[in-house]
This record gives C-alpha cells, structure tokens and sequence, in this order.
C-alpha cells in the first residue's frame, strides 16, 4: 500500500515563558485553542478525523491528547494518545500519525504537542512505610539506570563540549546568531501566520491577547553572554545564555492521506516523506540527531546537501556544535528563523512547533525539502524530512 501522508493545516501558539503570559492557562486549555485553529484552517469536519496523537512530558499522566480533544468540543468518540519521546515527542507524534495513514489505519489525524512547563507537577518518592518519619524526597523522573549513568541534561552538554572541543566563545557565538536570526525574523513578520493567538482571562478588564514570542532576548551582547556563569558544572562553558529555555506552548497540526485530501478538495502544504529515531549514549543525548539524521537520509534516499532548511532543537549550542562537527551541516540553512535558544524549549511541544516552523519556511523560501531534528533526554535522537507541496 502505497499512501502518502500530507501536511494541510499547521499552527502554534506564541511560546510563552516558564511563569510568563501561559503560567495562568492549563495547558489542555491553550492546546485545545490551537487545536480549533488548525482543524479552522484545513477546513475539515471534526467527524472525520481518526485520532488526536500530541506530544507531552510533563503532565503527570492523565492523557492530555485526549483531554485536550474534548476541551476543544470533539466528539466524545474520537480518541487520544499521548506521546512521551521527552523533547522529540511533538515531532514523534506527527510521525505516528503518518507511519498509521501509510499503514491504512486512517485518513485524517491532529497530531502536535502541548506543554506548560510553569504548571508542571512535582514528583515525590512515595514513603517505603506507611507511617515513616522521613519527610517527602522530591525528585527528577530517570531518564536512564545508575549504571549506565544518568547525568543532568547541562552535564551531557558539557560531556559533548569536552568531547568534541567547542569552546565557551563558540557556544556564546551560536547563541548569539539563533538571537540575531529570530529578531529578523520577528521584525520581518514570519511567524505571524503561524501563531494562533490566545486570549487569557484576567480579573478586570478585556482578555489579553497573547501572540508574540515571549523568550527571545534581541537585546544581547556577545559581551552580555561572557558574563553569565557557568549553569551546570564550575569550570564549565554551559550557561543560561547559551542554553534553550523553560517554557510553555502547543502545536497542532492536520495530516491525512493524499487520497483524502484529494477527495475534500484540501490542497496539502507539505508531505511527510521519511521518519528515523535513533539511540546513543545517556551521557551524551545531544548528539542524537546525528545517527537519526544518517538513518532518515538512507531511508528517503535524500542528502543532507538537498535540504533546504534545517530545524535542529537548540537544546545547547554546545550539542548543536557537536551535531554539526559530526554532519557538516551547512549554517546558512540551519535554523534560519532562530531556534530555542532564542525562542525557547516547551519540551513536549517543541518538535510540532518545529515542522510547523519548517513547513511556512519552505513556502516563504520556495524551499523543497526540510530536515527536523531533536535530541532526546535518556541517549535518543529523531529525524524528519518533509517536502513543500509546488
């Protein structure tokens, strides 16, 4: 069966940071917003659709695809995954929801992701008695065993940084060129058409409208950054400057089969051509996207060379430095429009707003192909590549 999956609607909320605009919204509440819009703009009927897949890492359980799906109105009949590949999650739901039209399972999927890092529950170690005197130990979800090791995400940073000798005067510069590139890209309005705006409530007065970025810091310095302190490892060239963000945000994307588009009259934005997940190290996550982007391109018969963008999660410049030494990727097409360093890192959301990022690119470029790539927290890389519908 030979069924190719298309893109026809995508969008975004503003990305919101960590107690910013969203802090007050749940997130079942902003992501069902960009739910609306989307199925708004494919100009479907919600009868039609097949599953809601999104992407989420810190819900604390509850299904918030499903929950999301009915705060948005659907039927009760329509059903819902959520997807936890931690910080690939929103690219590994489109992928899902791709990999079940190719396999005949459906047509018609909303698939994205949804994260507010501001309203993240705590996680507590249950006591091992019932009655202990032990006050409650917070702790970390594990992303991998003691023995293998399970550093904090900066550590890994720093691992890679060490490892492939990317300095602190690197890190800072990347940093600074993700900054400089998404202020032109605010000043030159192209994320306007991706953003749905949320209107929040407050105590007196009209709603808020919320629809610009709030992360981005375009007011930075190369000299402003060699002045923040090491974040993670004393000694270290890690920091807050050159490091993604908390933050909170949804994406929302319509894909189905081509013969469905077809059948509705629905002219496709972009097709999903090819999908890989790799595994590395723990000890050095941010190096994932390297043997998940040798796989996809095998797999699509494409070259890197070929792609016109490249949306790569800027977890750490560090790590994207690293990826980089490994693929030789060429800079002037690597997040052109700015990445998380700059507009920041809603773990769960952040693969979804990165194709929907790449699908207006190539349309505002008249690009052909777009690679989407994260690492993954616990040694995991995923690979994208998408193509503009002429």
């Amino acid at each position: 069966m030979n069924r190719e999956a298309v893109i026809v609607s995508a969008v975004r909320t503003a990305i919101g940071k960590q107690g910013g605009a969203l802090a007050s919204v749940p997130a079942h509440v902003f992501g069902a917003e960009v739910m609306k819009e989307a199925l708004k703009r494919a100009n479907v009927e919600p009868r039609v659709i097949d599953d809601v897949i999104m992407g989420n890492v810190l819900s604390g359980g509850g299904n918030i695809a499903r929950l999301t799906a009915l705060e948005t109105g659907l039927s009760i009949h329509l059903p819902g995954l959520t997807v936890d590949r931690q910080c690939g999650s929103g690219i590994n739901a489109v992928n899902l929801a791709a990999l079940a039209i190719r396999a005949g399972e459906g047509d018609v999927y909303i698939a994205g992701g949804v994260e507010s890092m501001s309203r993240a529950p705590y996680l507590m170690d249950r006591p091992e008695k019932a009655y202990s005197a032990k006050p409650p130990q917070f702790r970390k979800s594990r992303l991998s065993p003691k023995v293998i090791g399970d550093p904090p995400m900066g550590i890994t940073a720093e691992n890679l940084a060490e490892k492939y000798e990317v300095s602190r005067e690197e890190q800072d510069e990347f940093a600074l060129q993700s900054q400089k590139n998404m202020a032109r890209a605010v000043e030159e309005g192209r994320f306007n058409e991706q953003i749905a705006p949320i209107y929040i409530p407050v105590r007196k007065g009209d709603d808020i409208e919320f629809k610009l970025d709030e992360h981005p810091r375009p007011q930075i310095t190369k000299e402003g950054l060699a002045k923040l302190s090491p974040a993670f490892l004393e000694g270290g060239s890690v920091t807050a400057g050159n490091s993604s963000g908390l933050n909170d945000a949804a994406s929302a994307l319509v894909i189905m089969s081509r013969e469905k588009a077809v059948e509705l009259g629905i002219k496709p934005l972009a097709t999903i051509r090819a999908q890989a997940v790799a595994g590395v190290d723990p000890n050095y996550m941010g190096i994932g996207p390297v043997p998940a982007i040798r796989k996809v391109m095998e797999k699509s018969g494409l070259s890197l060379n070929e792609m016109d963008i490249i949306e790569i999660n800027e977890a750490f410049a560090a790590q994207v430095i690293a990826c980089n030494r490994e693929l030789d990727m060429n800079p002037a097409r690597v997040n052109v429009n700015g990445g998380a360093i700059a507009h920041g890192h809603p773990l769960g959301a952040t693969g979804a707003i990165l194709i929907t990022k790449a699908v207006y690119e190539l349309k505002r470029s008249a690009g052909r192909f777009a690679l989407i790539t994260a690492c993954i927290g616990g040694g995991q890389g995923i690979a994208t590549i998408i193509e503009r519908e002429a």
